[in-house]
């Protein structure tokens, strides 16, 4: 008798077997899926050296012709090139966060953990600027003029991760009656740290354009006190 298929096996599954115990894992099934996975992580990391190498507008056919292998086989995995950007995404994104959180753990005072934050986030940004640009910008061409991952959620959760981060500190300098400022200047400081740091990371090397330490450090200096100090005024 020739053995049940996974379709087979899925329905035979929809019913609990008698004393209420749960169905069998099928280990081929599971081998099939853990190989999928492994498979899929394979072609991400391919995908983002590929990136790095040849640049964010690099096409599926590039990325697959440096993984050495198919383009049909990059649309299997992911379907569309919005579909890799967001799993690569996913990935960058995640170790940005993790990079993030331990460096404002280190930190003494809000203020530090802010310089923390936002220096980790540009240096990681800057350790891939075509990677970060990939994952973070539709290509040319696309029908949305929307991020690629934020269309999909997973830039605006990262983000909402990281306004978290800086909120959890204020709160506990600040005191539960500054709860607005809490809710509300997170949400504020983001915008100003991505399309500061963006800005900063397109822009050709020159000599006025900052360091990165130097860079991390302006940005915190005008989340914290803003530019007034900076403001020529008339005096007569």
């Amino acid at each position: 008798m020739p053995s049940p298929s996974l379709s087979a096996h899925h329905d035979a599954g929809t019913l609990p077997p008698a004393g209420g115990e749960a169905p069998a894992v099928d280990g081929r099934a599971a081998r099939w899926q853990s190989h999928r996975e492994e498979r899929r992580r394979e072609l991400i990391k391919a995908a983002r050296k590929a990136v790095h190498t040849l640049g964010s507008d690099a096409s599926m056919e590039d990325i697959a012709a440096a993984a050495s292998t198919s383009k049909s086989v990059y649309y299997r995995y992911f379907g569309d090139k919005a579909g890799l950007q967001q799993a690569m995404g996913e990935i960058v994104l995640g170790q940005m966060q993790r990079r993030m959180k331990e460096a404002a753990e280190s930190a003494q005072t809000p203020r530090e953990g802010l310089f923390a934050m936002v220096s980790a986030y540009l240096q990681m940004a800057e350790s891939s600027p075509n990677v970060y640009a990939f994952i973070t910008r539709l290509s040319p061409g696309e029908p949305s003029a929307q991020d690629a991952i934020a269309a999909s959620g997973a830039l605006g959760h990262f983000f909402e991760s990281i306004s978290a981060m800086i909120a959890q500190p204020m709160r506990e300098h600040l005191g539960a009656e500054k709860e607005a400022l809490i809710d509300y200047w997170p949400a504020a400081a983001i915008g100003l740290v991505r399309n500061a740091g963006e800005k900063w990371l397109s822009s050709p090397p020159s000599p006025t354009k900052p360091e990165q330490q130097t860079m991390a450090a302006r940005i915190t200096d005008w989340l914290c006190v803003g530019i007034a100090a900076e403001l020529k005024t008339n005096s007569r």
